[in-house]
């Protein structure tokens, strides 16, 4: 059973499922769900005005049209529009780190830069067998913040370190093995088999206790404040270096030019 919950957005799609009690947004904005400053302002929107809805169990974010984000975009990449895209993303990643209710993100297809990292950020990760997650963003001549901050602790220091470093997409069934899938979704309607998961995990139990649960595990063993203290130092270090680079600007101008980047190691 699902309600419509809110349809004055521009980038999402947001509705209320399970007789109210899992909130789904929808990512979408074709082709691939790019996260610009709109569309994190509407998350953020969306997460805030159901923040206090006591029934509520559960978050889904999932993409439309078959992937999850190509990631934030890059034309907001530019030196002069960084900061404040940054700002406003990692605002979000704050609100989604802090959520009292459970988050998970369903993936299919490409889970690329910001998009990985917002499901990063995310209690519960669940993929299909086509997905594909990856932070290319060394490959621009510059580096992810969220991932930098918490990837260690997200997904164990070697493989944060190799997604970092390469740009490397690791498939669902790889990070089954490593450890950080929740479950691989193999079913024909994907939606269907985490709402499934959900009725036989979450749905029996007291909103209530999730809330406070999801707040002791998060703020309990400090998680949030080394997110918090990470995530200003890795936003401080882009914008003071990375947007005073030749290198940074030059990967983001090649690839919007449609070009070889020209490195100059600095």
């Amino acid at each position: 059973m699902s309600a419509p919950a809110d349809t004055g957005y521009a980038t999402l799609k947001v509705a209320l499922l399970e007789e109210g009690t899992v909130l789904r947004i929808l990512l979408d904005k074709p082709k691939g769900n790019v996260l610009d400053s709109e569309m994190m302002n509407e998350i953020t929107d969306a997460l805030e005005t159901h923040r206090g809805h006591e029934a509520l169990r559960l978050v889904v974010l999932r993409g439309a049209g078959g992937n999850f984000s190509f990631g934030a975009s890059v034309e907001e990449h530019v030196k002069e529009k960084a900061p404040g895209m940054l700002s406003a993303f990692h605002r979000l990643v704050r609100l989604l780190a802090a959520y009292p209710v459970p988050v998970a993100a369903l993936v299919e297809g490409q889970c690329l830069g910001g998009g990985f990292e917002l499901a990063l950020i995310c209690h519960f990760l669940f993929g299909t067998p086509n997905a594909r997650f990856a932070c290319p963003e060394i490959k621009l001549g510059v580096f992810p913040p969220v991932l930098a901050a918490v990837g260690a602790d997200r997904l164990g220091s070697y493989a944060a370190e190799r997604m970092l470093l390469t740009g490397e997409a690791v498939s669902t069934s790889e990070a089954v093995r490593i450890g950080w899938i929740t479950r691989q979704l193999e079913g024909e309607d994907p939606e269907a088999d985490l709402l499934a998961w959900y009725r036989q995990t979450l749905a029996g139990l007291s909103a209530f206790a999730l809330r406070q649960s999801t707040e002791a595990i998060r703020g309990g063993a400090g998680w949030l404040a080394r997110l918090d203290e990470a995530l200003t130092r890795t936003e401080t270090q882009y914008v003071d270096e990375i947007l005073s680079s030749h290198d940074g600007n030059e990967g983001i101008a090649a690839f919007l030019e449609r070009r070889k980047p020209s490195w100059r190691n600095r």
